[in-house]
């Protein structure tokens, strides 16, 4: 039996580090994709386009982290949370930038789930993904990035209620389009991601759930720095909601002002930008054209996206993309 299956990318427009503490987001699955083909064999066996060394692992790894090379732990994470009763020989393609910030690991992790013969609904598959990815590098992520590869609707963003996993879909206005640049590599592991998961944590040991608080609460908060980590988050989910809104009613202009307040939170009260972010960003909401852009992902580089009216960026600025449905399996003539 030949496997094909394809999981998206994604590209979140706002909301970011707010998911791992049952915040908002909202993210859109994106048209570029990780690819696995293959066929079933008794171990996993596959070889990547990216890649010098191939993936060769035993179906009972127990500790995901020993796998070699690197992206084979992301795919071991996967096999020790599913433990499958078969593995696959094959190939691994993918045009999502590796170390972007649009969820290159998450889309693998589908993908190898998928091809094992994972048979559930989205939110389990994006569970047992979430749990994969720590299995494999350590990091406390949320669940974002998982559900919406999962989860995702063509022409539509997904709001997402990271607190009860409620799922809205969102429409992407006619005439709108959404840009994303590269500007630098990054890697949540060894970044100070897991310092803001442990902000967050203190800020809610003194004012309870960051999901349900307000910036009153948060202003409550004697440490500066966990203040400022539970006003951005506080903050940030007000900006999805309004985001939500102003894409619904096709206010262009409010959606792109949120966007810049968004960055700007992340900058100063987050501090997950960096300058050539902060310079990326402001280049191109400055051009003509453009609502609004930011920094998009875990930061500390990786892309900034950016909402235009349409032909707003020459191709040299950065990829148009547009939002797609979540991870399947490939049959018959399925077009991208």
């Amino acid at each position: 039996m030949t496997i094909h299956v394809r999981a998206p990318g994604r590209v979140n427009l706002i909301g970011d580090h707010t998911d791992y503490t049952g915040g908002m987001v909202l993210p859109m699955a994106i048209d570029r994709w990780t690819e696995i083909r293959g066929v079933g064999a008794e171990a996993i066996s596959l070889r990547s386009e990216d890649e010098p060394l191939p993936a060769e692992l035993d179906l009972t790894l127990e500790d995901p982290r020993t796998a070699e090379p690197h992206w084979a732990k992301y795919v071991a994470g996967v096999v020790a949370e599913m433990r499958p009763a078969r593995g696959i020989a094959g190939t691994v393609t993918t045009d999502i930038p590796i170390g972007g910030g649009l969820s290159s690991s998450a889309a693998l992790e589908l993908a190898v789930a998928l091809a094992l013969g994972f048979d559930g609904d989205v939110l389990e598959l994006a569970q047992l993904c979430r749990r994969a990815e720590f299995r494999a590098s350590g990091v406390p992520s949320g669940i974002m990035d998982q559900l919406v590869i999962a989860a995702g609707v063509a022409g539509h963003a997904l709001l997402i209620d990271c607190g009860d996993l409620s799922i809205e879909p969102v429409a992407i206005p006619d005439g709108v389009e959404v840009v994303v640049k590269f500007v630098a590599h990054r890697t949540l592991v060894g970044s100070a991601y897991a310092d803001r998961v442990a902000e967050c944590a203190a800020a809610e040991s003194i004012i309870g759930p960051l999901r349900i608080a307000t910036l009153d609460d948060a202003a409550s908060i004697p440490d500066a720095v966990v203040r400022a980590r539970a006003q951005h988050v506080i903050g940030e989910n007000l900006r999805v909601r309004q985001f939500a809104d102003a894409l619904t009613a096709g206010d262009l202009e409010a959606a792109g002002d949120l966007m810049i307040a968004s960055h700007r939170s992340l900058r100063d009260l987050y501090e997950t930008s960096t300058p050539a972010m902060d310079g990326a960003m402001e280049a191109l909401a400055a051009r003509p054209g453009v609502y609004g852009a930011r920094m998009t992902g875990g930061g500390f580089g990786g892309c900034v996206v950016a909402l235009t009216e349409a032909g707003a960026l020459a191709d040299g600025d950065g990829w148009r993309v547009r939002a797609v449905d979540g991870a399947h399996h490939v049959r018959g003539d399925d077009e991208r």
